[in-house]
């Protein structure tokens, strides 16, 4: 194996052999990955039963995994919380350099999939017929779980992209939800002129958000061949994000409040935080953690760079893998078409997740289902006309992971120092290339 090869993988945390002149790394009853396997062979696994162990946190799983057993009574599915995304990773990544532990199925977020693709750490579904499902799903998800030629996992949901409003503010301040993100920039000014406390989002520097609105924006800031890769944020799509998001810096119309934290939820509830820009799951969210807002907010196609357009990005999701090194290769996969193509996606809808599925995005009832929390607003339909809008062609680099890593040492300057936006999205790439460098990938602009 080539010395870059050995620095890519040390630098990935994944130890598994990448296959350039040796076979794929795996188990040594390597049964899944090594041969086609058909619909007979499924079901013959099923009849026979067994054992499968899936590392997991979305919750909905525990439904489908506990209605499988029950249709298939000889297969047990260990469910099992390794901690959520990055917690998960380390942990599978440790337990692949062991060759021990390994689960038979793993959660891994789409931006995470490929540093497990191009290493081989992952099974190729199309093996098992997988590709045949290539129009059972929304265009992002379905190109998220594509490398190359591989398919390395099924789509288990989707983050179309919709703005969600605080109807109550908009309402106060006669503020009109904006179609565009100039009148976006309008709102946020206005907003803040007519209560200094209020601001249009919050915005602290977000690797997931800013790579989402370069998505809508139509950059492709990243271009993945193998191990080679290009990283450049100088396109026009970047531009625009640059220079409309610069302006709501620049006149501090962002709120300095951190995602996720106390007073983020307190700021949506109290209408200081008024709208945000994010993926289909966020509903469950609201119902949970801003119970006091219920009635107020809305759902909104997302703000467009050009006046007529209609796109939209995904922000989130995840997938179902298998681990090469995994054990019983045709119950794991049976299992993951199941949960993510088969009655289980069903039973995880009507737990809160939001689909992948085109089936279940254009179904009538789906689409017409009143949320009591959005002032029985039928945001389905949103959410499912923004799936639709997602631009093609959109990459994360091979180590994407690291990437996030290090956007607020890069880009999350420009919310907190002199440094400007255009500039911290320069450091990243930068840094971002230094990085893939060293770790034996050939990086070009």
């Amino acid at each position: 194996m080539p010395k870059h090869s050995r620095r890519l993988l040390r630098g990935l945390g994944l130890v598994c052999a990448l296959a350039l002149a040796a076979t794929a790394c795996g188990s040594d009853d390597d049964s899944g990955g090594h041969k086609q396997v058909g619909a007979g062979d499924l079901q013959t696994a099923l009849k026979n039963g067994g054992s499968v162990t899936v590392w997991a946190w979305e919750p909905t799983l525990k439904q489908v995994a506990a209605d499988f057993e029950k249709k298939y009574p000889k297969v047990d599915i260990k469910l099992v919380n390794a901690g959520t995304n990055n917690d998960q990773y380390k942990a599978l990544q440790n337990a692949i350099s062991a060759k021990k532990g390994v689960p038979d199925v793993a959660q891994i977020e789409y931006y995470a999939l490929s540093q497990y693709a191009l290493t081989k750490s992952v099974t190729d579904l199309k093996a098992y017929g997988a590709d045949k499902l290539a129009g059972s799903y929304s265009p992002g998800p379905w190109n998220s779980v594509q490398t190359g030629d591989g398919i390395y996992g099924l789509p288990m949901d989707s983050g179309p992209m919709a703005l969600f409003y605080n109807k109550k503010v908009f309402d106060t301040y006669d503020i009109a939800v904006p179609t565009t993100w100039d009148e976006y920039v309008d709102a946020a000014r206005k907003l803040h002129k007519a209560d200094p406390k209020a601001y249009i989002t919050s915005d602290v520097g977000d690797a997931g958000l800013t790579t989402s609105l370069l998505w809508q924006a139509g950059s492709h800031p990243y271009k993945v061949d193998g191990t080679e890769v290009g990283i450049d944020f100088g396109d026009a799509g970047a531009k625009k994000f640059t220079e409309t998001w610069q302006k709501l810096i620049d006149e501090k119309l962002v709120s300095p409040v951190s995602g996720w934290s106390d007073d983020w939820y307190k700021g949506l509830g109290d209408g200081t935080i008024a709208t945000l820009p994010t993926g289909a799951w966020m509903p469950a969210n609201f119902a949970s953690g801003v119970k006091g807002a219920a009635g107020d907010w809305r759902a909104a196609p997302l703000p467009q760079w050009t006046k007529g357009a209609d796109a939209s990005a995904e922000n989130g999701g995840s997938s179902l893998a298998l681990p090469e090194l995994g054990k019983n290769k045709e119950l794991a996969y049976a299992f993951v078409e199941y949960a993510n193509s088969g009655a289980g996606v069903q039973t995880r809808i009507k737990n809160g997740a939001f689909p992948a599925t085109t089936k279940d995005l254009n179904d009538k009832a789906f689409q017409e289902t009143a949320f009591p929390y959005f002032g029985g607003q039928k945001a389905n339909k949103v959410f499912a006309d923004a799936a639709k809008a997602v631009p093609a062609g959109w990459n994360y680099l091979p180590y994407q992971v690291y990437a996030n890593s290090i956007f607020n040492d890069t880009v999350g300057k420009a919310y907190v120092s002199d440094t400007k936006l255009g500039d911290g999205l320069k450091a990243w790439q930068d840094a971002s290339a230094k990085y893939g460098k060293e770790q034996g990938f050939t990086v070009e602009k």
